[in-house]
């Protein structure tokens, strides 16, 4: 109890302008020859994102993943480490939100609550309170249970992107009187600190949340939405490869002992299809054995570390020569590093969503 403070921003660096990480520009996708989505998945995209039909349809997946999956569509599979507990709720049909608790007071945050009744029960059940909303993108699936937790836990604060149109996000900065929250912003919960970052890509007001390890050791925590999975990236539907490739190595920079929980549980198909790409990678043979015997066994593949994910995630190893070599791409002359990197990045995201439909 000595160490609660209210939620609510830190100060930390200045924020850059828009609210974007300092070095990294914003090219939205729309612009021509930039769009990686036909005209019909534009359209649909706008409707999910804009109108209220988007909303309908987030209500329909609750309601289906509720009738198919009673208990989650996989076991939980509780992280703890001294003064601070993870527990990944499993929500619709392969999303993750996390109940990240401070043991110490019993103060805790919600990363990502899909399906309020789920988070909700994890809340009561674990007997605590909760004190603020971690949202890291505007998309349904991500941000829908965000008003019904609100309206059952009054004080409770919604934290995101102002560059996102995130439900019930807490519209004035207590210090600045500006909509939070800016990239590199702290917030703390309890005695829990977390850092937001803007990762861009995605959608143009994408934020991870990265919870820090303080003074017991422990490591590093991002929650990362749909930035990155195990062995996956999310898709690229407003922004360019340029600026992916910028916010994943914002991600990579964290440090390797950095544990990744993702938004999603995509780590078969993920790293089936990496497989298709390395056919000579021993890490990821290895992390395939394992992502398939736990799928089997309805577990949870999370966390990964963001060490391990640079050994087989092929979003995170555009300047790996045997990766460029299996996709036919050489670095032009007078091409620089990253906007080859980048490119390879661009292929690899395109041969991944040609293979998710089929």
């Amino acid at each position: 109890q000595s160490c609660h403070r209210p939620a609510g921003p830190r100060a930390g660096p200045e924020p850059s302008s828009g609210g974007l990480p300092e070095g990294v520009e914003y090219i939205p996708t729309r612009k021509k020859g930039k769009n990686p989505m036909k005209p019909v998945g534009v359209a649909c995209y706008s409707l999910y994102t804009r109108t209220r039909l988007g909303y309908l349809f987030y209500q329909r997946q609750v309601k289906k993943a509720r009738e198919r999956y009673p208990h989650g569509h996989s076991t939980p599979q509780p992280c703890r480490f001294p003064g601070v507990k993870i527990l990944p709720i499993p929500v619709l049909s392969n999303n993750y939100s996390y109940l990240v608790i401070d043991t110490g007071s019993g103060w805790a945050a919600v990363v990502d609550p899909s399906d309020p009744l789920a988070v909700e029960a994890a809340i009561e059940e674990e007997g605590v309170m909760l004190e603020a909303i971690f949202c890291t993108h505007k998309h349904w699936d991500h941000s829908g249970g965000n008003a019904a937790l609100r309206q059952r836990h009054g004080s409770c604060k919604v934290y995101g992107s102002a560059l996102d149109a995130i439900p019930e996000l807490t519209k004035v900065h207590p210090c600045r009187r500006r909509s939070p929250l800016a990239d590199r912003e702290k917030v703390s919960v309890g005695c829990l600190t977390f850092e937001a970052l803007a990762t861009p890509g995605h959608t143009v007001g994408h934020m991870v949340y990265v919870l820090d390890g303080g003074p017991d050791g422990n490591p590093p925590c991002l929650f990362s939405g749909d930035l990155l999975f195990l062995a996956g990236c999310g898709e690229l539907f407003e922004g360019s490869p340029e600026t992916m490739l910028a916010s994943l190595d914002m991600a990579v920079g964290l440090g390797e002992d950095t544990l990744l929980w993702p938004g999603h549980e995509y780590a078969l198909e993920c790293l089936t299809f990496a497989s298709l790409l390395e056919l000579d990678n021993p890490a990821l043979e290895q992390k395939l054995r394992w992502a398939t015997q736990q799928r089997q066994e309805k577990r949870s593949t999370c966390p990964s570390t963001l060490g391990e994910e640079q050994t087989y995630n092929p979003f995170l190893r555009t300047h790996r020569p045997e990766l460029q070599a299996a996709l036919g791409l050489r670095q032009g002359g007078g091409e620089h590093p990253d906007a080859f990197r980048a490119r390879v990045l661009k292929e690899v995201r395109r041969r991944k969503d040609l293979y998710k439909a089929t």
